[in-house]
C-alpha cells in the first residue's frame, strides 16, 4: 500500500514539515482536550501560531491532521530502531535496544499516540487501512529483530512465539502512554523499560542458547 499523500500547495518541503510539526502539537493538545470531532480547523490554526489560510496551505481537511499524528509517531519509531540497530542486529543486546528506543519514542510522544488510540476510527476509509497497516509494520520490526536473535543462535523460538513476543513489545510501549495516569506515578520511563525488558527476558530464560547473561 503506497503512502497516503497530504496534499499542500507549499514546494518547500523542509517549510511543510516545520509547518506541520506546529500543527500536530496544536491539534494534539485540542484533541485530547475536546476530541476530534469537536476541534475545528480554525482553533487548530490559532494552536499552532497561523491563520486559517495559512493552514490550507499545507493540509486539505481536518482529518489530514489526524492523519499526519498517526503517520509520524509509525515514522519517529522506524527512523529510532533503523539508525541504532545497524550494528548489533542478531544479539540480544540489539532487543534489548530496540524495547528501549520504542519505549523512549512513545515516552516522548505520548500524548499523540493517546490520540491515535482514542481518535482512529475517524479517519476515512482510504486512510484507516494505511495507518494500520503502519501499526501491522511497526510490530513487523520487532519480529524482525527477534527473528535475527534466533538465525543468529541466541534464541530458540518458534515462528508463533516470534510473533507473539513482537506483538507484546508492542503493546506493552503504547500501554506507558494509554495507561500514564496509574504507570506514570509508580515508575520513571527507564525504571518502565527495565522491569518490562526484564520481564520479558525472564519469560523466554528457556529459549535463550548461548549462556550469556542477559
Amino acid at each position: 500500500m503506497e503512502k497516503r499523500e497530504v496534499q499542500a500547495s507549499v514546494k518547500d518541503e523542509r517549510l511543510v514539515k516545520k509547518r506541520r510539526d506546529q500543527m500536530i502539537k496544536g491539534a494534539v493538545t485540542l484533541f485530547i482536550q475536546k476530541g476530534f470531532h469537536r476541534t475545528t480547523t480554525r482553533e487548530i490554526a490559532k494552536a499552532s501560531g497561523f491563520s486559517i489560510g495559512t493552514l490550507y496551505e499545507y493540509i486539505r481537511t481536518k482529518e489530514d491532521v489526524l492523519y499526519l499524528v498517526c503517520d509520524s509517531i509509525y515514522d519517529e519509531v522506524s527512523d529510532r530502531l533503523q539508525k541504532d540497530l545497524d550494528l548489533r542486529l542478531g544479539t540480544l543486546e540489539s532487543l534489548r535496544l530496540g524495547i528501549a528506543d520504542y519505549f523512549r519514542v512513545v515516552n516522548e510522544m505520548q500524548d499523540e499516540v493517546l490520540v491515535m488510540y482514542q481518535e482512529v476510527k475517524s479517519l476515512s476509509k482510504d486512510a484507516l487501512p494505511y495507518v494500520l497497516k503502519k501499526e501491522i509494520e511497526m510490530v513487523g520490526m520487532f519480529e524482525q529483530i527477534v527473528n535475527q536473535c534466533v538465525e543468529n543462535g541466541e534464541l530458540d523460538l518458534t515462528e508463533e512465539q516470534i510473533k507473539m513476543i513482537a506483538h507484546n513489545i508492542f503493546v506493552q510501549g503504547q500501554m506507558w502512554a494509554f495507561r500514564r495516569w496509574s504507570l506514570q506515578k509508580m515508575y520513571t520511563i527507564e525504571e518502565y523499560i527495565k522491569l518490562q525488558i526484564d520481564l520479558l527476558f525472564e519469560g523466554m530464560k528457556g529459549s535463550i542458547l548461548t549462556g550469556k547473561r542477559v
